[in-house]
């Protein structure tokens, strides 16, 4: 039986593959109105989903781009909601300024408080790390409940996040709870509707790394 494909890829080096990936995203994307340090997470983020909708929905604070590079370059640690997302962002890129990055969801103090108080890991999990994560970068890509709940921290005052990628995929309050973070006066990084999830929380996260790490 012969298995061979009449397909050939265009090249199988993988600096070239994401050169050409980003070169066809940019013409596919067409006009646009973020700027040029935005629209590399733009890139990175359709480049993760194949997903223009989900990449024209992006929404940027005005110093989100800033504030993400400053906390990285400073050594903040980045907060994922879960370990799909811990596991995607690039560590030697945030550890070469002291950074690491963080997921507390797991941990038995959190799943023996959120038992105690039937509520979900994810809340409990944000409650700890405003605690032991000041100005951290927030990396939430699966869990809505976790973004409400550090939207209440941070209107309370409990919780002072350097910046909040906020991109909880699914049907359940997901939309809702971006809703909730574009009326947040602290820098953000977003997207409009349901679609989002892990992989656009990693994106997002390492194109803000690269963009440090071009500064020098």
């Amino acid at each position: 039986m012969d298995f061979r494909t009449e397909f050939k890829p265009l090249t199988v080096q993988p600096q070239e593959i994401e050169e050409k990936s980003f070169e066809m995203i940019t013409e596919e994307l067409g006009e646009h109105n973020y700027t040029e340090e935005q629209f590399k997470v733009v890139q990175r983020v359709i480049h993760a989903s194949a997903d223009f909708e989900l990449g024209r929905s992006l929404v940027f604070h005005p110093d989100a781009i800033r504030a993400g590079i400053e906390a990285i370059r400073s050594g903040k640690p980045v907060v994922a909601d879960v370990q799909m997302v811990q596991v995607g962002i690039s560590k030697p890129r945030l550890a070469k300024y002291g950074g690491d990055v963080r997921v507390y969801i797991s941990d038995a103090d959190v799943m023996e408080e959120a038992k105690r108080l039937n509520t979900t890991r994810a809340i409990i999990s944000i409650r700890k790390a405003a605690r032991e994560a000041d100005g951290a970068i927030y990396a939430i890509g699966n869990a809505p409940t976790a973004l409400l709940e550090l939207i209440r921290l941070v209107k309370e005052g409990e919780a002072r996040p350097g910046l909040i990628v906020g991109v909880p995929v699914g049907f359940v309050s997901a939309a809702e709870s971006k809703e909730e973070l574009l009326k947040l006066d602290v820098p953000f990084i977003t997207n409009i509707g349901r679609k989002g999830g892990s992989p656009v929380a990693v994106a997002t996260v390492n194109a803000l790394s690269l963009l440090a790490e071009r500064q020098g």
